[in-house]
């Protein structure tokens, strides 16, 4: 039990890196959209988004599975001793990292013309044309993460992270505020051209950190076992492609739900006959420049967790530590709830309000981020099981899982975005769906694959009570407040305090923290001594 304790304790530890930079990164998106949407408007984040999302598709097939991969063949070398495969294993991640992003990169230039006919929005050429560096940079960069993950290390990926959004943000806005005096094209490509100088800096940031701690690494390599094969670079590159691979084609499906969104939303929307392509373009900046933004913030928690719980379940898979895999498990889904349930109903109580916040010169789109709010929660479990499967080996399950969903999403689009009434929030519902499939297809294969039967009450009933006071009583709050302050700024930003306040308190009352949550948060040991004393734990 102890040794469950120590290596639970370092992988929430871990965890909580990553989280806390997911967090400040998703952040410092928040921070510099705001203006990128107040000066290119819906408009203009239509053209962005579209551009954006094309990129994202060649992006996860150069790299998306590269990290997962690594992280985990890695992980397994280092828990059987096996240093020197673990080595190899990241020199010839080199190798098709860089020829897959130079692939990649070169068909974004050849092909920009033809994707943007493909895609339905000729305005956004520049775009991609802006974006197709990037993607040779990225697959480099990911070999970097994944090699520092296998090592249960995720402060190199954080610290790159932070560099890299940093950077992004800086120049994405100061581009896009030079070039939108020209045109709203332009002024959406200079909002992209950020994302390839802070990669660079991301990529700069991981080499140097590679260099500095070598030294640690080399007197690790030392204690090499030799008394194994070592594989060769063909073998090694197959091991990565055969779980790449299915990482790819999970990734790409999900991804493709945008891509289908961008395709049929034009359509449905143009068949309804009443909107102009401004109006459909304003629609689709509206899905996606607020929805998703806001929607998936709160995800930053659960895909840190999925990042530190492959190579931390790998290792345990390995050394056949089967109680251990379980504290894992629990660990994982309990505190992905914790904070997609209260993010979920928040958004839900507060949705509009927020927005008005966030985005007063553009403040539609309320009652998308109201009838979303609930795929919160059901794209974290689906990230967070995810996750667990890679970690257990069960890498193809994840793909087929998402493909099931992506494929129920297009009748639900089809008939939904066509009705006046529901128009741009049909695309949101069948989003919902598309994750509900998901996650739910991703729990049933992993109960069956390990045998653990999640803890739903924990996981699911006490977050769940504790979000519906918390919901309830922000909502009271900010009309409260308005009543003798009227300024939506100043009630919204007490609304969220006092939520917060609620949660946590609700959250004690029902006893649904557990002492590997406080673990991850500061003077998180006398929190757990005061609630043991009060019986609330």
């Amino acid at each position: 039990m102890n040794k469950v304790k120590k290596n639970g304790g370092s992988f929430v530890k871990q965890a909580a890196i990553l989280a806390v930079a997911g967090i400040l990164v998703r952040l410092l998106g928040f921070l510099y959209r705001l203006p990128l949407t107040n000066m290119i408007g819906d408009e203009g984040n239509g053209i962005y988004s579209a551009g954006y999302y094309l990129y994202n598709m060649f992006l996860i097939m150069s790299s998306a599975g590269l990290p997962v991969a690594i992280s985990k063949m890695v992980s397994e070398k280092l828990a059987l001793g096996e240093y020197t495969n673990a080595k190899k294993i990241f020199r010839t991640s080199f190798f098709v990292a860089g020829g897959l992003g130079l692939i990649c990169t070169i068909a974004m230039f050849l092909g920009a013309n033809a994707f943007c006919k493909a895609i339905g929005s000729p305005r956004s050429y520049y775009c991609i044309l802006t974006l197709a560096p990037t993607v040779f940079i990225v697959s480099v960069m990911a070999v970097f993460r994944g090699y520092f993950q296998g090592f249960n290390s995720t402060v190199p990926t954080a610290i790159s992270q932070i560099v890299e959004q940093i950077l992004n943000a800086v120049f994405s806005v100061y581009l896009a505020w030079i070039l939108v005096k020209t045109s709203v094209e332009l002024g959406a490509a200079g909002g992209t051209a950020g994302t390839g100088i802070g990669a660079l800096a991301g990529l700069v940031t991981l080499v140097v950190i590679f260099f500095t701690s070598r030294k640690g690494r080399m007197e690790l390599f030392a204690e090499d076992k030799k008394d194994y094969r070592v594989e060769t670079s063909r073998e090694i590159t197959s091991n990565l492609f055969k779980i790449a691979i299915p990482v790819i084609t999970g990734t790409a499906i999900f991804s493709m739900t945008n891509l289908i969104d961008m395709v049929m939303v034009n359509s449905r929307l143009a068949a309804i006959g009443t909107y102009t392509a401004e109006e459909i373009d304003a629609l689709y900046g509206q899905l996606t420049g607020k929805y998703v933004t806001l929607s998936t913030m709160p995800v930053a928690i659960s895909t840190a967790l999925a990042t530190a719980v492959i190579p931390s379940i790998a290792g345990s898979v390995v050394r056949k530590e089967h109680e251990l895999v379980q504290a894992k498990v629990d660990t994982t889904l309990r505190l992905t709830m914790i904070i997609s349930i209260p993010a979920a109903i928040g958004l839900g109580a507060l949705g509009p309000q927020i927005l008005q916040m966030l985005f007063p010169n553009y403040s539609d789109g309320g009652m998308l981020i109201r009838v979303g709010s609930i795929s919160v929660v059901f794209l974290a479990l689906s990230q967070i099981s995810t996750g667990v499967l890679q970690g257990v080996g069960k890498v193809n399950a994840p793909a087929w899982n998402a493909l099931w969903g992506s494929i129920a999403k297009i009748p639900v689009n089809y008939f939904l975005i066509a009705i006046p009434e529901i128009n741009i929030i049909g695309a949101v519902i069948s989003t919902t769906v598309c994750y509900i499939i998901a996650s739910l297809l991703n729990f049933r294969a992993l109960i069956k694959a390990t045998g653990v039967r999640p803890d739903f009450v924990g996981m699911l009933v006490k977050p769940s009570i504790a979000s519906i006071i918390m919901g309830v009583f922000s909502l009271l709050s900010y009309h409260l407040f308005y009543k003798f302050m009227p300024s939506n700024l100043v009630c919204t930003l007490l609304a969220i305090v006092v939520a917060i306040v609620v949660f946590v308190v609700a959250m004690i009352c029902v006893k649904g923290f557990a002492r590997e949550d406080l673990q991850m948060v500061p003077m998180g040991g006398k929190i757990i001594r005061f609630l043991e004393k009060i019986n609330r734990i």
